[in-house]
C-alpha cells in the first residue's frame, strides 16, 4: 500500500464512526485548550510585569526601610530601628558606579487650581527623578536641582492633571494649592501612563522636602539608586549595604530590592503556574489518551475481517501496524487542532471583554501543544497496532 492510501484508509475509519472519535478527540482538544489558555494568562502577565518594571531603566536598585526577612513588612508595624533619610541618600552617591539617588515620599492629597480640584497621589522627589526613571517634560521644566533639605513651593504636574485643572490654558505659571500649602506650576510631564494600577498622569511632584513637611513626614518611605549600565549588580548592592551599615550603627534595618531580584521571584511565580497549567493539561491529556487506546483496541476487535482482506490482498503486517499507528496519531491531532482553536478563541474572547487584561499565546506553545497530542496518539496506538499486526489473516478471514 502506498502511504497515501494508507492515510486516505486510515481517515475514512474515523469517518465511519464519527461519535466515537469525537468523544476520543475531546479528552484531548479540553487537556490542549486549558494549556493554550492558561499559558496565555501567564505569558501576558509575564510581559505586562516585565514592561511595568523596565520601562523605568533596568539599571536601578530600591532601598526600603525595614529588614524583609524579619518582620515582612518593611516600615509598618516598628519593622525598622532608624529611618531612612535624606542625608542616607546623599550618602550613598559616594558609592562606586552609583550615578542617581533620589529619595522619595509619596501622599494623597486634595489639588485645587482655576476653580476645580482632584484627589490624586502627590510625589515627593528630587530633580534627578526624571533622568533616573526615564521620564520626560513635555512643557516648562521639571524641579530645581537644589539641596534635597531644602523645599520651594514649585509643582510639576501630570498630563491629565494639568488638563482636569486647567483645560487647555498653559499651566505653566499657574497657582494651585495642595492640601493647605500653595504652589506654582513650573512644568508638566509627558504621558507615562498607569504603572501597576497607578496612573503617573495623573499625579504631582513636589520638592522632596516640601512633601515631608506638607505630610509631616520625618522618613524618606523609599531611596532609588540608578547605577551605570554594565555595572555587577551584587558589587552595588554589597557596597550600598556596607554605606547604610555604617550609618545605622552596624544594623541591616533595611531591604535592598532590585529590579532583576523582582523579575526572578515573578519568574519563580510563574514557573509555579507553568507546573499547575502542564498537570492540569497532562491529566486531560492522559485522559484522552486512555479514550483513543480503549476505541483502537475496540476497532482492531471490531474490524478483523478488514485486517484480514488486507492481509489477503498483500498488504504486510508493518503495513497493518502503520495504518492503526496512523488512525490513533490523526485522531490525536485533530483533538490537539480542536483544542488550539478552542484555547486560542476563548483568549480572543476574554481579550475582547476585558482589553486590560493581558493575553498572548506564544507561537512555540502552540507548536508543543500540537507536538504533544501527537506523541500521545502514538503512544495509545502502539498496543493496539501491534496487536492488529500480529493477528492471523487466515483466522480473521474465517471470523469475518
Amino acid at each position: 500500500m502506498k502511504v497515501r492510501d494508507q492515510v486516505a484508509w486510515s481517515l475514512a475509519a474515523l469517518v465511519g464512526h464519527r461519535l466515537r472519535s469525537a468523544l476520543s478527540v475531546l479528552g484531548i482538544a479540553i487537556g490542549i485548550a486549558a494549556v493554550i489558555l492558561l499559558t496565555s494568562i501567564g505569558e501576558g502577565a509575564r510581559r505586562y510585569v516585565f514592561e511595568e518594571f523596565t520601562q523605568f531603566g533596568t539599571n536601578l536598585l530600591s532601598v526600603n526601610p525595614g529588614k524583609t526577612k524579619t518582620t515582612g513588612l518593611p516600615g509598618i508595624l516598628g519593622g525598622t530601628t532608624r529611618k531612612l533619610t535624606i542625608e542616607d541618600a546623599l550618602a550613598l552617591r559616594r558609592v562606586r558606579d552609583v550615578v542617581r539617588v533620589v529619595p522619595h515620599t509619596h501622599g494623597q492629597a486634595r489639588v485645587q487650581g482655576a476653580g476645580r480640584s482632584r484627589d490624586v497621589f502627590v510625589y515627593g522627589v528630587t530633580s534627578e527623578m526624571p533622568e533616573a526613571w526615564k521620564f520626560e517634560v513635555r512643557v516648562g521644566s521639571f524641579l530645581p536641582g537644589t539641596d534635597p533639605r531644602r523645599g520651594s513651593p514649585v509643582a510639576v504636574l501630570g498630563p491629565t492633571l494639568a488638563r482636569e485643572l486647567f483645560g487647555e490654558a498653559d499651566a505653566i505659571g499657574q497657582r494651585l494649592r495642595i492640601g493647605d500649602s500653595r504652589f506654582r506650576v513650573v512644568g508638566v510631564l509627558a504621558s507615562k501612563g498607569q504603572v501597576l494600577g497607578v496612573d503617573l498622569d495623573d499625579v504631582a511632584w513636589i520638592p522632596l522636602a516640601t512633601h515631608m513637611q506638607l505630610f509631616n513626614l520625618d522618613e524618606v518611605q523609599e531611596i532609588t539608586v540608578e547605577f551605570a549600565q554594565g555595572a555587577p549588580v551584587a558589587r552595588i548592592e554589597a557596597d550600598v549595604r556596607r554605606e547604610l551599615m555604617d550609618r545605622h550603627a552596624g544594623e541591616e534595618d533595611f531591604t535592598l530590592t532590585s529590579q532583576a531580584a523582582m523579575l526572578d521571584v515573578f519568574g519563580e511565580v510563574l514557573g509555579a503556574v507553568t507546573l499547575a497549567v502542564g498537570a492540569i493539561g497532562g491529566v486531560s491529556l492522559l485522559v484522552g489518551a486512555i479514550g483513543i487506546l480503549t476505541m483502537m483496541w475496540i476497532a482492531v476487535s471490531e474490524r478483523t475481517g478488514e485486517i484480514g482482506i488486507l492481509r489477503a490482498v498483500g498488504a504486510r503486517a508493518a503495513q497493518v501496524q502503520r495504518l492503526f499507528l496512523l488512525e490513533s496519531v490523526a485522531l490525536a491531532l485533530v483533538g490537539g487542532l480542536a483544542g488550539v482553536a478552542l484555547g486560542s478563541g476563548l483568549a480572543a474572547l476574554l481579550r475582547a471583554a476585558l482589553p486590560g487584561l493581558p493575553i498572548e499565546t506564544p507561537a512555540v506553545t502552540v507548536a508543543a501543544a500540537l507536538g504533544v497530542s501527537g506523541l500521545a496518539g502514538l503512544a495509545s496506538g502502539a498496543a493496539p497496532a501491534r496487536r492488529a499486526a500480529k493477528l492471523d489473516p487466515i483466522e480473521c478471514l474465517r471470523a469475518e
